[in-house]
């Protein structure tokens, strides 16, 4: 059974646990302990399955033609073994997920990059309490009122409140 086994990728179980959210762990480890009692009652079986003694069952077997009949129809028998269809589809679902996670990390970069220059333009900034009216219009645009523009208080539309 070895020889004819299906090269199947090796599961990294320590960088999977890594990525298994808490909640899930209990899960996790049923997972693991399941695929560990596969893999270890496929390791025991041979490589080719016991031949059957066709000469014992013609002694045993009262019917005459019938052990022949079943050695001819067990020789015939032929398993076909499943066509791999998916990998390809999971490939290239992998690319494209690969491919959105670059485009996200470069965006979070040049975001990061906004936020430090943001920060750094906050650090360098009067404090408060020191601060005057204008100065806080000049550093926050958005709290300047438009009294021209809206002349009753709250100098602003109701919609933006």
């Amino acid at each position: 059974m070895a020889g004819r086994r299906v090269a199947v990728k090796a599961i990294d179980w320590l960088a999977f646990a890594e990525r298994v959210p808490p909640n899930q762990k209990a899960m996790f480890v049923g997972l693991k302990t399941r695929n560990d009692n596969l893999a270890a009652r496929l390791a025991v079986l041979p490589e080719k399955p016991p031949a059957i003694d066709w000469s014992y069952y013609r002694t045993a077997v009262v019917k005459a033609g019938m052990v022949d009949e079943f050695e001819k129809k067990f020789s015939a028998l032929t398993i076909p073994e499943p066509v791999d269809t998916q990998t390809s589809k999971i490939n290239a679902q992998e690319a494209e997920s690969n491919k959105q996670a670059a485009e996200y990390i470069q965006a979070s970069k040049s975001r990061v990059s906004q936020y430090e220059k943001e920060l750094e333009k906050l650090k360098n900034m009067i404090p408060f309490d020191q601060m005057t009216v204008e100065d806080l219009n000049a550093a926050f645009p958005e709290t300047k009122l438009d009294m021209e523009k809206h002349p009753y208080w709250p100098h602003k539309p109701i919609a933006d409140l």
